[in-house]
């Protein structure tokens, strides 16, 4: 029987039937947000900045209100330009999505679908797997070592049916990063019909002076695009905002079939008022810095494994999945929620974002009561 005949014998006879592919994505579960019959609660689940949005971003998207029955600039030329004048970029080889997610879907779209293959890490971001899928791309997950992505044996997982390796660096969930070094020598190894798409969502907390997010693999050749987003660093999760820089026939590509107005009114204002916050990212970036190093030794005191991380968050290493789920529900009793990461295949873990010092002392006082009494 196959797997069609399968699905259609599960509904009501007639009924539309999905495809195949789309029933076989477990659907992606974000960060929680609620405790029930917590007072306070402080969610780190989800990666979102410590200090919420800049002020000129929430001022900006104020500003808007009386013009929101405009459609917004389809082509979001003002945000491309004060992407490009920040990060000395070619406007013209940005384009931006609903978050990265959106553009995500698109590349897999794009380049992949039935017949194709996409290798990505064993442990990399899920939406991968699921746009993969989605498009009916056969979806190829390649070990780690030491949760870092293994290079060698993404190259030997390319066959002539890959056509696009998705890699995040850092790498969500596990903070690992890979020198540049590395990321050269995976693209030299990858054929030149592979597109390489490098996720960068958490560049600008990286301080290791080797790194790059992408801009000189992208430079480099007409087969790489970079993915940066707003929802970490410039604390606009809630506006949905993402970009890719990459190869003019890249971005003519995606531009194809992209929303028309995919990144609406506000968002588009509170992106490029953020962009422009004085000092913001350099304070955001010694913050993350001095607390998630504060709380990973906080951890480590109590018994704690943790790993490192170039990050806003780190992994707690538990050992055992049983006593990740035990210190997950102690932290939840306490209004604190952290990311489970069962869906990443280390159910051994939780992921933890670094919050305020507030909330990071809280986690730390937390989980030494668990150690101290568990």
């Amino acid at each position: 029987m196959s797997e069609t005949t399968e699905l259609a014998d599960t509904q009501e006879a007639g009924a539309p039937v999905p495809r195949p592919e789309v029933m076989a994505i477990a659907a992606y579960v974000a960060g929680e947000s609620k405790v029930a019959g917590a007072n306070r609660v402080i969610k780190l689940s989800s990666n979102e900045g410590a200090f919420g949005p800049p002020p000129g971003a929430i001022a900006a998207y104020a500003a808007t209100a009386a013009e929101i029955h405009r459609y917004p600039d389809g082509g979001s030329a003002a945000l491309r330009r004060a992407i490009g004048a920040r990060f000395g970029l070619d406007p013209e080889r940005i384009v931006c999505g609903t978050g990265s997610d959106e553009l995500i879907g698109h590349i897999a779209h794009i380049y992949g679908g039935p017949g194709t293959d996409i290798l990505m890490s064993a442990h990399g971001f899920t939406m991968y797997d699921i746009a993969g899928t989605y498009a009916g791309s056969r979806v190829v997950k390649v070990p780690e070592q030491n949760l870092t992505a293994d290079i060698d044996a993404i190259l030997a997982a390319v066959t002539p049916a890959t056509t696009i390796v998705f890699l995040a660096n850092p790498n969500n969930p596990t903070g690992s990063l890979l020198p540049q070094s590395e990321m050269v020598r995976l693209r030299a190894g990858l054929p030149r019909h592979v597109l390489l798409v490098i996720d960068a969502a958490y560049a600008e907390y990286v301080e290791d002076p080797d790194y790059d997010p992408g801009v000189a693999l992208v430079d480099a050749g007409a087969d790489t695009i970079m993915l940066r987003t707003f929802s970490k660093v410039f604390g606009l999760g809630g506006m949905r905002v993402g970009w890719g820089y990459a190869p003019p026939a890249v971005i003519d590509a995606i531009n194809r079939v992209r929303g028309v107005f995919n990144v609406n009114l506000a968002a588009q204002a509170a992106a490029v008022a953020a962009l422009a916050e004085p000092g913001w990212v350099e304070s955001s970036v010694a913050h993350n810095r001095e607390w998630r190093g504060k709380l990973m030794a906080a951890l480590n005191a109590t018994g704690i494994a943790t790993w490192p991380s170039h990050g806003n968050f780190f992994l707690a290493d538990f050992a055992t999945a049983e006593r990740a789920a035990a210190a997950d529900a102690f932290l939840k009793s306490r209004g604190i929620i952290v990311r489970a990461m069962g869906a990443y295949a280390l159910p051994h873990c939780l992921r933890i974002t670094v919050g305020t010092a507030e909330e990071c002392n809280a986690v730390a006082e937390a989980l030494a009561a668990f150690m101290a009494h568990g």
